[in-house]
């Protein structure tokens, strides 16, 4: 309970409430005690979080009053190598997997040295800044620390990239999130009004990268900095769960599941969607099942899906790849929205590593990791009940799940190529 949380914590109450304050302690306890608020990606290297931004002041005084405050070159450079220095929100543990660790992975495959710090231990952040070439930023607002961090890159010779996976710095995206119609008005007000924050941050960096090209498309119109394609893909770990929830399969019981996932509050909407075609489906054959796994609000499900809905609690990647498993197929409905339209194709990665077919609709960048009628069905408005009806055919799912892991073990693993990773930069950092 440094001073800083407490401070925080009465500025919370005064603006949103005790109730919201208390929620977000507790949000934080659950953080601290899962380790996500922990720094290194390595757990025998994990920093410290105690010094606030102001670590590097007095050092820079000193160099300034003896006129050595600008290196003439990047100290990883004199030694002929290159280095990225990644300071991060590794607080969700989705945004972690696909931005830190998967970037970790790319540029290891690529043989560029990455090391990554939480944006919170600003004693690690500051520190492997001192031997890189990049500064990546993921996910930071703009605030004292960004700015100290992005000082300390000019100082160094850094060029510095930021990059994203949401539309965080979008009012109108927020304003317009159906997913957003299901939480608290506190909440979205709350992302609403940090929205010119991470709009700002962006646009201290020399180079953007997204997630998905609308996501690009759409930080244009906030942004004149240049803007880059990083997919996210199926990663060796991923893979590796992939195969391990594939093998503790078992030999089923003549029902057929389909698995619905979600990763955080507000995905109703997104269920909506499909809900009265999805209910017709279930109702034409007994032996139909639909799976939920993760957050879901019951009282949004149709009457006439009682009985047939089988509930499974958010739980840890290689547990939630087993779920997956259990299913024979996965639908990824979302709202036709701005924001969802940015959204990437990660549910269909974690469904394809787990040897499920995907079926996805037009909005967002699934249908680019789908292959129509080989790894996976795009389904039009109205046009859900009938691809389900057609991988209900036996053995079809089965099949075209086996099709979607090839897929995952051959185009979507780790590599360069333009697809995953734009040449422009590859170039940023090898150039």
């Amino acid at each position: 309970m440094r001073l800083a949380r407490i401070r925080l914590f009465i500025l919370t109450v005064r603006n949103e409430g005790w109730r919201a304050a208390l929620g977000k302690v507790r949000g934080f306890v659950a953080m601290r005690l899962r380790n996500e608020f922990l720094s290194a990606l390595p757990a025998g290297e994990r920093g410290r979080i105690e010094a606030d931004h102001r670590y590097l002041h007095g050092v820079w005084r000193t160099l300034a009053r003896q006129g050595a405050f600008h290196t003439a070159t990047a100290p990883a450079l004199l030694r002929k190598r290159r280095k990225i220095a990644l300071v991060a929100d590794m607080n969700l543990a989705q945004c972690r997997k696909y931005r830190v660790e998967q970037t970790a992975e790319l540029w290891a495959a690529r043989g560029v040295d990455l090391e990554a710090a939480h944006y919170a231990d600003v004693i690690r952040a500051m520190e492997i800044m001192q031997g890189a070439t990049h500064l990546m930023l993921y996910r930071l607002r703009a605030e004292p620390l960004t700015a100290n961090l992005v000082y300390e890159a000019r100082r160094l010779g850094l060029p510095v990239l930021y990059d994203l996976d949401d539309p965080l710095f979008s009012v109108p995206a927020y304003e317009t999130y159906a997913n957003m119609d299901r939480v608290e008005p506190a909440l979205k007000a709350h992302f609403i009004a940090e929205a010119p924050l991470y709009a700002a941050a962006m646009n201290t960096a020399d180079i953007l990268s997204f997630s998905t090209p609308a996501l690009i498309e759409h930080a244009r119109t906030f942004s004149p900095r240049p803007a880059f394609l990083r997919r996210n893909f199926a990663d060796a770990g991923t893979l590796a769960a992939g195969a391990a929830a594939i093998a503790a399969r078992g030999e089923g019981d003549g029902l057929f599941r389909v698995a619905f996932a979600s990763g955080s509050r507000g995905h109703e909407a997104d269920f909506a969607v499909i809900a009265e075609e999805l209910a017709g489906f279930l109702d034409a054959d007994s032996r139909r099942r639909l799976t939920i796994i993760g957050h879901f609000d019951a009282r949004h499900l149709p009457a006439a899906l009682a009985g047939r809905v089988e509930r499974h609690a958010f739980t840890d990647y290689p547990a939630y790849l087993k779920l997956l498993a259990q299913a024979d197929c996965a639908v990824m409905p979302l709202a036709d929205d701005l924001f969802s339209r940015c959204k990437s194709a990660a549910r269909v990665i974690d469904a394809g590593a787990a040897g499920l077919p995907s079926v996805v609709g037009t909005a967002g960048d699934m249908s680019a990791v789908v292959r129509d009628g080989e790894t996976g069905l795009v389904a039009a408005p109205g046009g859900w009940r009938n691809a389900l009806e057609a991988l209900a055919t036996p053995g079809t799912a089965r099949e075209m799940g086996r099709r979607a892991r090839a897929e995952m073990e051959s185009r979507w693993a780790v590599s360069a190529g333009d697809h995953i990773l734009a040449p422009e930069l590859l170039d940023w950092v090898e150039g």
